[in-house]
């Protein structure tokens, strides 16, 4: 993730990387993300991770990016969070591992 070119150049195009920016990354978990909501009006949660192997992929995705030397700041695993976000930019980018889209 620290490799992907999403980061406008000086052309505002997105030519560069976290890396080439010297950015900075916040990694929150969220288990809410794998929400199912195709029947019913409550969403389930019967698919996300258990803690007992959500939290060791939190921690390796931490240890990937600081290992890239990307400075990290992190939220705490299961805990009721309120976060700030600016958005910058006309875009979302979704990263399914799955689909690799």
């Amino acid at each position: 993730m620290v490799q992907m070119r999403i980061f406008s150049d000086d052309n505002g195009q997105m030519n560069l990387s976290l890396q080439q920016v010297n950015g900075e990354v916040m990694v929150v978990s969220q288990f809410t993300l794998h929400a199912s909501t195709r029947k019913g009006n409550r969403p389930s949660f019967i698919r996300a991770a258990k803690p007992s192997t959500a939290i060791p992929l939190y921690q390796s995705f931490i240890n990937n990016i600081k290992a890239a030397g990307i400075n990290v700041t992190t939220g705490e695993f299961g805990a009721d969070m309120k976060i700030t976000l600016t958005n910058d930019g006309p875009v979302t980018i979704i990263a399914d591992t799955k689909w690799k889209e």
